[in-house]
């Protein structure tokens, strides 16, 4: 694979103005019309409508440039890499797992392509409950074919691996009904080590594709530097202070002897995605009256169960996610028990072993049987009951952002009833034994078994297992400033010249793998926010 170009080293050659770390010094101030925080999902975007809009773009990113000549499919060095804390974030309490991007192209560069519309019943949810009335799949329609015709996201066209196939199989025996996920690349080689970062650039993640087309037209990328605070005065930022550090985060020099970067824009964007962008508001003394900031943040919290075949499965192998259902979103209303999503995760062997519980002869034994295995997750829909408030980001001592995420009976129950789901459905595939990860369970040979078990295991949290991919909220979308801090074109609803543009700005978790909701959602308002400042009109594709 070291034969093939490399985008992003083609470009430094050609003279992008990247800066931070080995790239370059960074000077102490910088002045331009737009500084951006974070370079994911949303900042991506951003960065390349303001660029076509003529407007001078900074970007600052905290984590490493990294690209296909790095890439090695390798979990050793790609999630102390390219990962939020080395891929170990988790929640105050320690009972979920988080697992988000921390390098240029954010999580777009580590997620696993799965594509979705923000669904119609949450859409419907935002316009009842905040007042969210432009937020409609009409709307929204003309942003999204945008996004997918510029990142190629379209029905995955190839037949699905054998993990994603059981998935189909067993809910076709059941009478479930099951689909395809689209997918965002271009010439994709099959590997399934999208986690890993693409060793092919065919993920049209923003990496290889926004990022790029922002440079190519002058804006400059600041590596290795985090966004501290914002300086407030008059209603409005005068100023986003800012410090480098080293690849792994740490501080490049004691903080007190460290120099700031102060970077001086007529407008600013924050987009460092839900819990970090929350955070840069917390440090900076932001105006909250209504006590909304960092509140109503959500995951989609994930529970698994992980099953053998008799067949090799090979779950590392192809595409990582290509069949889902939505089949329990759609049992019970919006705001009534808690749906869920299923999709049939990629399987790695680091990230496996240290997910699934157990340790000594039983660890070996299911380690023993990995190219066997087959595991189900469902994405747990909060953020719609009055038992689901989601969580808090904090502030720990040292500034940095820490999310506390309470797990009620509401979340639990429906923790249960989606365990109890993937069980049997892979029992209707064909598995000879299915392990539900649960502290307190052991492996089961029948469904019957299965579901006596799991109905008298207690759901608390820590002994279910809970991971989480997906992180949104805190800096809510709402049309009055009591239920919100963005308001619906994308502005904080205090500050006169700060945007949010991330996945922190959703009222609620989506109900679906979120990457496509951020792209739609913040491309409407990156042009509107181009035709603001500039009074041009812009567009994605």
């Amino acid at each position: 694979m070291s034969s093939l170009n490399d985008p992003i080293q083609e470009g430094l050659k050609r003279g992008w103005k990247v800066l931070g770390g080995a790239l370059g010094a960074i000077p102490e101030k910088i002045v331009c019309d737009v500084a951006i925080i974070g370079s994911g999902a949303g900042a991506g975007i951003t960065a390349e409508l303001l660029t076509k809009a003529g407007l001078q773009v900074v970007m600052v990113e905290e984590g490493p440039l990294k690209s296909s000549s790095d890439f090695n499919q390798l979990e050793s060095e790609a999630y102390p890499a390219l990962y939020q804390e080395s891929a170990a974030r988790k929640t105050e309490d320690k009972a979920i797992n988080i697992l988000q991007g921390r390098c240029v192209g954010g999580s777009t560069t580590v997620n696993w392509t799965s594509s979705f519309r923000t669904p119609a019943s949450t859409l419907k949810f935002w316009q009842d409950r905040f007042g969210l009335s432009g937020y409609t799949e009409a709307a929204l329609a003309p942003y999204f074919a945008q996004a997918e015709q510029r990142l190629n996201i379209a029905p995955w066209q190839v037949a699905p691996n054998e993990n994603n196939a059981l998935l189909g199989r067993g809910a076709r025996k059941l009478g479930i009904h099951a689909e395809t996920i689209s997918r965002n690349v271009k010439g994709c080689w099959n590997l399934g080590s999208c986690g890993l970062g693409c060793p092919t650039n065919a993920k049209q993640s923003m990496l290889v594709t926004t990022i790029p087309a922002a440079l190519d037209l002058g804006a400059q990328l600041l590596t290795e530097t985090r966004a501290e605070r914002f300086e407030l005065a008059n209603g409005r930022v005068s100023a986003l202070i800012c410090r480098t550090v080293k690849p792994n985060g740490a501080f490049t020099h004691d903080q007190s002897a460290q120099v700031a970067i102060k970077i001086i824009a007529k407008h600013y964007v924050l987009a460092g995605g839900a819990i970090n962008s929350p955070a840069v508001l917390l440090r900076s003394g932001a105006p909250d009256p209504h006590g909304r900031l960092g509140s109503r943040t959500f995951l989609h919290p994930v529970v698994m169960s992980s099953s053998i075949f008799d067949q090799k499965v090979e779950a590392w192998s192809g595409a990582p996610q290509s069949i889902y259902t939505d089949h329990f979103l759609q049992t019970q209303p919006v705001d009534g028990a808690m749906g869920y999503k299923l999709e049939a995760p990629p399987l790695h062997p680091l990230i496996f072993a240290s997910t699934v519980p157990g340790f000594g002869q039983g660890q070996h034994d299911l380690l023993k049987s990995f190219p066997h295995n087959h595991t189900l997750l469902a994405l747990l829909r909060d953020g719609f009951h009055d038992e689901a408030p989601g969580g808090q980001v904090k502030l720990r001592g040292d500034g940095s952002a820490v999310l506390d995420y309470p797990l009620g009976d509401y979340v639990m129950q429906g923790a249960r009833r989606a365990l109890l789901s993937m069980m049997e459905i892979q029992f209707a595939a064909g598995a000879r034994q299915v392990l539900p990860l649960h502290e307190m369970a052991v492996p089961y040979t029948s469904w019957a078994q299965a579901r006596e078990a799991v109905l008298a295991l207690p759901m608390k949290p820590r002994l279910v297992k809970i991971v989480s991919a997906h992180v949104m909220g805190g800096c809510g979308l709402a049309a009055s400033a009591r239920q919100g801090v963005t308001r619906p074109d994308g502005m904080h609803w205090q500050l006169g010249n700060l945007s949010i543009h991330d996945g922190s700005i959703f009222p609620t978790s989506i109900g679906a793998n979120p990457q496509l909701s951020v792209y739609g959602a913040v491309n409407r308002l990156a042009q509107g926010l181009a035709k603001t400042l500039t009074g041009r009109d812009v567009a994605l594709a």
